[in-house]
């Protein structure tokens, strides 16, 4: 019989210790943080399937976790954000961290929609699978001011940080078939808001109308109520089911339509239509063929406004770099500054006297551990000394002097003339170590 060996399902795509920080991948935590209700729990888990790949998606929170839990254990597991959602008195609100150092961005949600309102509500509901979540979504930033002397400085660390959320894009090494989501952040100047949308990209036949893609590109049970058939028993014609519009008669009451009538259901027009540099998937979209790109929205969907932007992470919070409710004047902002310094400088003095007097307990330690230890091994040398003294064995590493050589010869003598019989061993003095 045959061995059975087992696979290792469990390291998938695994490298390294820390994978994201080497590839140059950001991770992300997406976490609650203290008693929310059931919308916002699934908020998180909606949240989870927009950031994945690289996101832990079955993280699971206890009540007794802290954000300091989540941030102890995120360096080992190679995380570089952390997205926080909790429930105030105001409003949901959102901390987006970047680990380890910081900043902290704070939102508050003003409104949101769940993956599942936005399915139901939709015309057109996409069924997604898993294979759309197996590759990260290309990220879109629009309506941001660009970079300039004259541009706030938080909106430009606003819109850096969301571009660290997602791996960066590469035109020349990217596979066309991967980019299957797109993410869209775009920012409302008069409300001073970020939007934040989800969409599923869609490659759809160009130059043809609606009911030919159905005939090209099959249809499914849930649109028709003949198991994936076409349903054709109300048509006189083909021409019927192809050319006329839905509860439109054509001309003539023949149920024909003109080519002009039927250009309206044509898919797409010139500026949608795009050819594509390489195979996508789906049917019959080959390297160079025409076809019209849609985006469908999946959701989750959310309104964002930036309260906060702190130096630091939760617990080590710095300076405030940006404060959407509270202004403070220079006075007041130089006084926070000096007081944090302050802060700063007791608690480095702390640390450095904690540790000082933790390298002193070990000093101390170790030297009442070498101490005992000599004082055992004097007591074995001294053992090992009567021993040798006792048998009559002289010591190699000796060194004796020539009055003392002399001393022991003569004394040797007058021992071998009293007593010629029975020679003994010359007695010996006490051993003294010599420096060598």
């Amino acid at each position: 019989m045959a061995r059975h060996r087992k696979n290792r399902t469990h390291l998938k795509g695994g490298t390294a210790s820390a994978p994201g920080t080497a590839e140059g991948v950001p991770k992300s935590f997406i976490i609650k943080h203290g008693q929310v209700g059931a919308a916002l729990a699934q908020l998180v888990r909606d949240m989870r399937k927009v950031m994945e790949p690289n996101t832990a998606s079955r993280l699971r929170e206890r009540a007794r976790n802290k954000l300091k839990d989540f941030m102890t254990m995120a360096p080992a597991l190679g995380v570089t954000h952390m997205l926080a959602f909790t429930l105030t008195d105001v409003a949901p609100s959102l901390r987006i961290v970047r680990l380890p150092v910081g900043p902290t961005l704070s939102f508050r949600i003003e409104r949101y929609s769940l993956l599942k309102d936005i399915t139901r509500t939709s015309r057109r509901a996409k069924s997604i699978g898993t294979v759309e979540y197996l590759s990260p979504p290309l990220l879109v930033l629009a309506s941001f001011p660009p970079p300039s002397p004259t541009t706030p400085p938080h909106l430009t660390l606003l819109m850096k940080t969301f571009q660290t959320l997602f791996p960066p894009l590469s035109p020349k090494t990217i596979s066309l078939s991967s980019a299957r989501r797109v993410v869209l952040i775009s920012y409302d100047a008069e409300r001073g808001t970020v939007e934040f949308r989800h969409y599923l990209i869609t490659v759809k036949p160009y130059g043809v109308s609606k009911r030919v893609r159905k005939v090209l590109e099959g249809t499914t049970a849930k649109s028709t109520s003949t198991h994936g058939f076409l349903d054709l028993g109300s048509e006189k014609d083909v021409a019927d089911f192809l050319l006329r519009k839905k509860g439109e008669p054509g001309p003539g009451g023949d149920g024909y339509e003109s080519a002009a009538s039927s250009a309206s259901s044509i898919g797409g027009d010139d500026a949608d239509a795009i050819s594509l540099a390489d195979d996508y998937v789906g049917r019959n979209n080959k390297k160079g063929q025409k076809r019209a790109v849609r985006l469908d929205e999946i959701g989750p969907r959310m309104e964002l406004r930036l309260i906060k932007i702190v130096e630091g992470t939760p617990g080590k919070e710095g300076n405030v770099i940006y404060h959407g409710i509270v202004k403070k004047s220079k006075a007041e902002a130089t006084k926070q500054k000096v007081d944090h310094e302050a802060k700063e400088r007791l608690r480095k003095q702390r640390r450095e006297e904690q540790e000082r007097n933790v390298q002193r307990k070990k000093k101390e330690a170790k030297a009442a551990g070498k101490e005992e230890l000599s004082d055992d091994v004097e007591e074995e040398e001294v053992s090992g000394e009567e021993e040798k003294f006792e048998e009559g064995a002289w010591d190699d590493d000796e060194e004796i002097s020539e009055g003392e050589e002399v001393s022991e010869v003569m004394h040797e003598a007058e021992e071998s003339s009293e007593d010629e019989e029975a020679r003994k061993p010359p007695p010996k003095k006490q051993k003294i170590k010599g420096k060598r």
